[in-house]
């Protein structure tokens, strides 16, 4: 087995007897505030589960990118040779993370599965946590519609940034924002750009897009970096009034642009519920054996600029 554990999100590097209740949360990458939202509430379950176990610890890890999957499998398998308790995963890949996780099973350490579904037997680990990412994709695509119409169209083109091809939670939210549109409406798509999560690499793909389709009517930024990235190309396009921008997820950047009307709207997930009901769940089985549910849908809420403001948008913006 491998390997050395190439980045750490916590403060300190964990070696193999710093604890004797470590859970590993491990998730795409700590480079972004959705997943920073993921660690707060992953420590946030640390410091409630240590009132019933002093030796409990969590560990944060991740890779630098959400596209470098072999980092993320090596981070896994560092976790299983120390002999974690449980790992909490968020994978980068449906189907690369499946020979890791049924290592760690193999192992006898269980698997909690967060944001994206993993391919393969569900057996392979104990529950999967996160939102219905289908629902949410289907509720955005309604939302364009709808905003599209007030603005008297009908007819027009939208185009996606997405963020990185194949992943599980990509595929639903995105092909349901699609498919929504496709069967409800005259509207069409362009090209369908992939960030890899990276705010410049969406910045210059959406200003191009912009550029080659000046009747572009709506505009659909299906994660943090890729909504970032779009909302800053609209803004220095001048065309927050032309085209109707929807995004997904609700760091601070984007909130601004929600309440300039750069973004007219966001649907926010819990990231933080994800981390803090996945240690808790992961501390369940792995500590108390207790059963857990096999499924939890965590939720997910359209913000706007009339309730931004209200205690609900506050509880899952960061």
């Amino acid at each position: 087995m491998k390997k050395a554990l190439l980045f750490i999100v916590a403060a300190i590097f964990v070696t193999a007897s710093s604890f004797a209740q470590e859970i590993a949360v491990i998730v795409k990458t700590g480079n972004s505030g959705y997943w920073q939202n993921v660690q707060t509430g992953a420590f946030a379950a640390q410091k409630e589960l240590r009132t019933q176990s002093h030796k409990l610890s969590v560990t944060f890890l991740g890779p630098q990118s959400e596209s470098n999957v072999n980092e993320e499998i090596n981070i896994v398998e560092s976790a299983i040779d120390r002999g974690v308790k449980a790992i909490v995963l968020a994978p980068s890949d449906p189907k690369a993370l499946i020979p890791a996780v049924k290592e760690a099973k193999e192992a006898g350490i269980p698997v909690i599965i967060i944001d994206s579904l993993l391919d393969g037997p569900p057996s392979n680990y104990k529950s999967f946590f996160a939102t219905d990412n289908l629902a949410a994709g289907q509720a955005m695509a309604k939302e364009m519609i709808r905003r599209l119409n007030a603005k008297g169209l009908t007819t027009g083109k939208i185009a996606i940034e997405s963020y990185v091809a194949g992943v599980g939670s990509e595929i639903g939210r995105v092909g349901g924002f699609k498919d929504y549109i496709t069967q409800n409406s005259q509207f069409t798509f362009v090209a369908t750009q992939y960030s890899n999560s990276d705010q410049v690499t969406a910045l210059n793909q959406v200003t191009n897009t912009l550029s080659s389709n000046p009747d572009l009517v709506g505009f659909f930024g299906a994660n943090e970096p890729s909504a970032v990235g779009m909302g800053r190309a609209i803004a220095q396009a001048g065309l927050a009034d032309k085209i109707v921008a929807l995004g997904f997820d609700g760091n601070g950047v984007l909130q601004g642009f929600v309440k300039d009307g750069t973004i007219k709207a966001i649907c926010v997930q819990s990231s933080y519920n994800l981390g803090y009901l996945g240690v808790k769940a992961a501390y369940d089985v792995a500590i108390k054996h207790k059963k857990i549910d096999a499924k939890v849908d965590t939720g997910f809420l359209i913000v706007t600029k009339d309730n931004i403001d209200t205690e609900a948008a506050k509880n899952v913006l960061y």
